[in-house]
């Protein structure tokens, strides 16, 4: 079985506890009263036409295992900010990636940066509860979701409750269907979900697929300015990154420096 599916396996089981009636009626009832979310698609687009970086907060993953599991979220999130991070990316998947939503919401009470919850949407009641747990945006990965209704559907509920949408690609056909389902962010992972194998020229090869008003973000494998700079200059408006960040001594004066990269002239100007 694919690590994708595993997961996947994993999360229609948190579903199921989600959708019990007194558990969902909760969930919908904070998303509605949540405080207004920051604006996550603006930070993504900055107004000098430098690139914009995605910092995360991740304590491990299946492919790589334990990463930082000891990370305190606020005070990463702290470093994030003051090294120029744009927005920040918070794992709260426990099972494979050792988050919580705790996580998230530390690090989002940290900082003024709109924070985007990653994990595995795959129903509507994550939706609802992404936005109560005060998440500004949410992920949704296109292999994960191969129904297209599905997936319209999520997209168009968390776009009602105000929160901005990351959907995820992984190849051609993907971007096609995130284009398709009105996705104003699509982020080009280099990183096969199957295997878990990387290569940037994927994201390099997909990004000028994507319409000129679709924000662009480069996922996985950027782990230098150099990295950065090869996605800027395929066309994308942010890059997301985590490993990089969460093993390094000093995240912020990576940070700076690939907060310093040019975006291509053509996305400037677009």
């Amino acid at each position: 079985m694919a690590i994708l599916d595993e997961i996947l396996a994993v999360k229609r089981d948190e579903v199921t506890v989600l959708h019990q009636p007194k558990t969902r009626d909760r969930i919908q009832k904070a998303a509605l009263n949540a405080a207004p979310p920051r604006d996550f698609t603006a930070a993504l687009r900055r107004s000098d036409g430098r690139l914009a970086v995605i910092s995360e907060i991740k304590r491990r993953s299946p492919s790589k295992g334990d990463l930082a599991p000891d990370l305190d979220p606020a005070a990463l999130a702290a470093r994030y900010e003051s090294g120029g991070a744009a927005a920040l990316s918070v794992l709260t998947d426990g099972p494979f990636f050792g988050g919580a939503v705790s996580d998230l919401q530390a690090a989002h009470e940290a900082t003024a940066l709109p924070a985007l919850r990653k994990d595995f949407v795959i129903d509507e009641v994550q939706v609802y509860e992404t936005r109560g747990i005060g998440a500004d945006a949410m992920l949704l990965i296109v292999a994960a979701i191969p129904d297209d209704g599905l997936l319209s559907d999520l997209h168009s509920l968390a776009r009602l409750l105000d929160l901005a949408v990351l959907v995820e690609a992984h190849d051609a056909a993907e971007v096609e269907r995130a284009v398709a389902c009105g996705a104003g962010i699509v982020g080009v992972n280099s990183r096969s979900l199957q295997t878990f194998a990387e290569d940037l020229a994927v994201g390099e090869g997909l990004a000028s697929m994507l319409p000129p008003e679709v924000v662009r973000v480069a996922e996985s494998a950027v782990r230098s300015v150099d990295d950065a700079a090869r996605m800027a200059a395929a066309g994308f408006d942010a890059v997301l990154v985590g490993e990089a960040f969460v093993r390094a001594d000093d995240p912020e004066t990576l940070l700076r420096k690939m907060s310093e990269v040019v975006v291509a002239q053509s996305r400037r100007s677009s």
